[in-house]
């Protein structure tokens, strides 16, 4: 079965460029986020592991891991990293799994149950659903699924502003708006009531509508 949002993200042990790891307890009490493609040497996914690289300090910052996952062996993934260090000018510093039975890709419904068991021969249009960015959360639970084609290179910066909306809502009962970034106004969730809404907000919000109702962003 596919996975949805909310369900606890499945536990596996691999081996990544970085050693060996539990996923579960690789991630701890961090988010975290796993990034797939469907084979080494692909040119949009070079581009992509350039990009993250370059840009893991902001996820540092928030607190979250990144791990990437590509279906050929860790040995291809090591080979792989010159190529991406010499074209895009960063070499991925964070795990790469290696998922060489697949086994990873079919566990998080990525590849059918069905799929031989091995990538040896497999083409990345073989393997094009693997293309997945997945936000999981410290309870280990699935926050965010986003599946890309393979002519379509990942944004990043997006994953970013989901996880800055991810991480406010868990703390304060709030949704963000269309196109809300870090400081933007937000939204007083449904769940609370106008009189809890008062106790929380006492200089009030605006309200185009009386189910709109509009806070700036909490702070703390």
């Amino acid at each position: 079965m596919a996975l949805q949002l909310g369900d606890t993200a499945p536990d596996f042990e691999a081996d990544t460029t970085e050693g060996h790891i539990s996923f579960h307890e690789w991630l701890g009490d961090s988010w975290g986020v796993l990034f797939s493609h469907p084979k080494d040497f692909t040119p949009v996914c070079t581009t992509e592991l350039g990009y993250m690289a370059r840009i893991k300090p902001e996820f540092d910052n928030r607190g979250v891991k990144i791990v990437g996952l590509s279906v050929d062996p860790v040995e291809l993934h090591k080979k792989w990293a010159h190529d991406i260090k010499e074209t895009q000018g960063t070499a991925p510093n964070f795990p790469m799994i290696g998922d060489p039975t697949l086994a990873i890709s079919k566990t998080y419904g990525m590849l059918p149950a069905n799929a031989p068991d091995s990538s040896d021969g497999r083409t990345p249009a073989d393997n094009q659903t693997v293309r997945n960015v997945f936000v999981i959360g410290p309870d280990k639970k699935i926050k965010l699924i986003l599946v890309y084609p393979m002519t379509t290179g990942r944004n990043f910066d997006e994953v970013l502003r989901v996880i800055d909306s991810l991480q406010l809502t868990a703390k304060h009962r709030v949704a963000t708006p269309a196109n809300w970034t870090e400081g933007g106004e937000v939204i007083i969730a449904g769940s609370v009531s106008d009189e809890e809404a008062k106790k929380i907000y006492p200089d009030g919000w605006k309200s185009p509508r009386p189910y709109i109702r509009i806070v700036p962003q909490p702070r703390g």
